[in-house]
C-alpha cells in the first residue's frame, strides 16, 4: 500500500521505497481480460473468418499477439450482460444446427457461430485460461450444470458425451465460474432482489459443488461498497471462493476523470471488511478474495454499449488507466483477480481494422504495468500536494485524498519498479525518492500526448512509450500528465 502525507504546493514532493516492506503477493491473475458477444468484440474482434490476418480457425493473429504481449492469464466469456439470455448448448455442435437468436442485452442478433468449443480453442492458441459466466437471468440449474459437465466431467454421462460427440474427447477443466452477472441491476433480464439472488445463488452454488468440488465460484457482488455486496456474503460465504465487483469511471473534465479510479480503491477496502465480516458470523476460516471482473474507463453517453461501445481514449484517459492500475497494486493483498472490460473493440485498449490494429492511449500504461508490476507489493509513503476540486464520484472530494501524484511500487524479478502517475494538466513536480541509491542505473518508461485531448488512430499514432536510461541523482522530473515507470536493480 501507498501511505500518505499532504504537503503545500511550494514544498518538494518525496516517495519514500522501502524493500523490506515487501506487503503481498501480486497475483498474475489481476492482468485478466474479459470478452464479451458485444459489438465488435467477439465477431470482427478475435474471431474474424476469412480475413487474411486470422488463422485457419478464424482467429486474428494479431488479437492472439496482443492478449500473449499482454501476458494475460485469464479471460472472462461470454458476458456480461449477454449471459442472462445465454444458453450455452445451442452455441456447441455443428455449425450449421446452431440457432439464431435475439440479443436483448445490446439490441443484437446472436448467431451461435462462436461458442463454448471455440472459445475453448481460442485460450489453448492464447495461452490463457477460461472463465465462464453462469446464466441465471433465463437459465436453469440444470442448464448450468449441463455447463460444467460439458466442460469438466471425464465420466460416461450425457453431457460429456456429447462434448465428445463434438470432436473434444478431454475435459477443459475450466476452473472460474461466475454465479450470474450483475443480476443486482434493472437492466438486466431476470434481475433480482439480494434475498432472492441469495437464495438461489447459495443452492446453485451446492448442486455445482457437488457435480465438481474443484472449482471456483464467483459469488455477483455490486460495487463493493453497497448492500447488496454486504448482504449476499453474509448469506453465502460458506460457498463463496470469489467475490465479484464492477465499477466504471468516467468524467468529462480531466482532473475528476484522472482521480475517479480512486473510488475503486475505496470499494476495495469496504468489501474486504464485508468479506470478514461475513468470515466472523460463519466461523469461516478460509478468505474469499475479490474478482474485480469488471473495470474501465467509460463513458455510455459517448460510447453506447448498443451501438458498440467503442471509445476513443485520450491522455487523460491514459491517466485514469494508470490511477486504476496503481489502485490494484496497492491492494493486492485483497485481489485474487481482475479483468479490463474489455480487451478488443468494446471499451478497449485494442481495436481491430480490417488491416490490422490500433493501440489506444490506455493500452500503453497497462502493458507497463503487465509487463513489470508484478511480483510483491513494496511499502511506499507519498508525499505532495493535492487536487482539492470536484470528484466523480462526488465522495472521494469528502472521504479520500487526492494526490498530484498516484504512485505504487513493487519488487519483481530482483528490481524495484517504481509507477508514478502524475495528473496535473500544467505543472511538472521534482521529487526526491527516498530508497533509490544515487548513481543507480534506472529504466525510464515514460507515456504522454502533447494535449490531455489526444487520441490513437489507424492514421495517426500520437501516444506511445518512450524509453530511456538515467543515472539516479537526488531529485526525478515527472512531467505534467504523464505516466512514468521507473525501474532499478533492488
Amino acid at each position: 500500500m501507498t501511505t500518505f502525507t499532504k504537503i503545500s504546493e511550494d514544498a518538494t514532493p518525496s516517495i519514500s521505497i522501502d524493500t523490506d516492506r515487501v506487503l503481498s503477493e501480486i497475483k498474475p491473475e489481476i492482468y485478466s481480460g474479459f470478452t464479451e458477444h458485444m459489438g465488435r468484440c467477439i465477431y470482427g474482434g478475435l474471431y474474424d473468418p476469412g480475413n487474411s490476418l486470422s488463422d485457419e480457425n478464424g482467429f486474428r493473429k494479431d488479437v492472439i499477439e496482443v492478449f500473449q504481449e499482454l501476458k494475460t492469464p485469464v479471460v472472462r466469456y461470454p458476458g456480461g450482460n449477454f449471459v442472462a439470455t445465454y444458453h450455452w448448448y445451442e452455441g456447441v455442435g455443428p455449425k450449421e444446427n446452431r440457432p439464431a437468436r435475439p440479443e436483448l442485452a445490446w439490441d443484437g442478433v446472436e448467431m451461435n457461430t462462436f461458442g463454448t468449443d471455440e472459445f475453448m480453442k481460442w485460450c489453448k492458441v492464447v495461452g490463457t485460461e477460461p472463465y465462464l459466466a453462469l446464466n441465471m437471468g433465463t437459465g436453469t440449474l440444470d442448464e448450468a450444470l449441463g455447463w460444467v459437465e460439458y466442460c469438466n466431467s471425464d465420466k460416461n454421462t450425457y453431457w460429456a458425451n456429447m462434448r465428445r460427440k463434438n470432436g473434444h474427447e478431454k475435459p477443459y477443466n475450466v476452473k472460474y465460474w461466475a454465479l450470474g452477472n450483475e443480476v443486482y441491476g434493472e437492466w438486466q433480464v431476470a434481475a433480482m432482489t439480494k434475498e432472492d439472488y441469495a437464495k438461489k445463488a447459495y443452492q446453485w452454488a451446492k448442486a455445482l459443488k457437488l457435480l465438481d468440488p474443484s472449482i471456483t465460484l464467483i459469488l455477483c457482488g455490486e460495487t463493493g461498497y453497497s448492500d447488496w455486496d454486504r448482504y449476499v456474503l453474509q448469506e453465502c460465504i460458506k460457498w463463496t471462493d470469489m467475490h465479484s465487483i464492477h465499477i466504471y469511471t468516467s468524467d468529462k473534465e480531466h482532473l475528476p476523470n484522472a482521480s475517479a479510479p480512486l473510488s475503486a480503491e475505496r470499494s476495495i477496502e469496504i468489501v474486504a471488511a464485508y468479506i470478514d465480516q461475513a468470515r466472523i458470523q460463519a466461523k469461516c476460516k478460509t478468505r474469499p478474495t475479490i474478482c474485480f471482473d469488471e473495470w474501465n474507463i467509460w463513458d455510455p453517453i459517448r460510447a453506447p454499449g448498443d451501438k458498440g461501445a467503442e471509445e476513443l481514449y485520450t491522455v487523460s484517459d491514459m491517466l485514469a488507466m494508470a490511477v486504476w492500475c496503481n489502485v490494484f497494486i496497492r491492494q493486492s493483498k485483497w485481489l485474487g483477480m481482475t479483468n479490463i472490460a474489455q480487451n478488443i473493440n468494446v471499451i478497449a485498449p485494442v481495436m481491430t481494422t480490417p488491416r490490422g490494429l490500433i493501440k489506444q492511449t490506455i493500452y500503453f500504461p497497462y502493458f507497463l504495468f503487465t509487463n513489470y508490476m508484478r511480483g510483491n507489493t513494496l511499502g511506499t509513503h507519498l508525499r505532495c500536494g493535492t487536487y482539492d476540486g470536484r470528484t466523480q464520484p462526488d465522495w472521494i472530494e469528502t472521504t479520500m485524498d487526492t494526490p498530484w501524484l498516484d504512485v505504487s511500487a513493487s519488487l519483481y524479478e530482483g528490481k524495484v519498479g517504481l509507477a508514478v502517475a502524475n495528473i496535473h494538466p500544467e505543472k511538472a513536480f521534482d521529487v526526491e525518492i527516498k530508497g533509490l541509491p544515487e548513481g543507480a542505473e534506472v529504466d525510464v518508461y515514460y507515456v504522454t500526448g502533447e494535449n490531455l485531448t489526444d487520441v490513437n488512430t489507424e492514421e495517426k499514432q500520437t501516444v506511445g512509450i518512450k524509453e530511456s536510461k538515467w543515472t539516479s541523482k537526488a531529485k526525478y522530473t515527472f512531467p505534467k500528465h504523464s505516466f512514468t515507470l521507473l525501474r532499478w536493480k533492488a
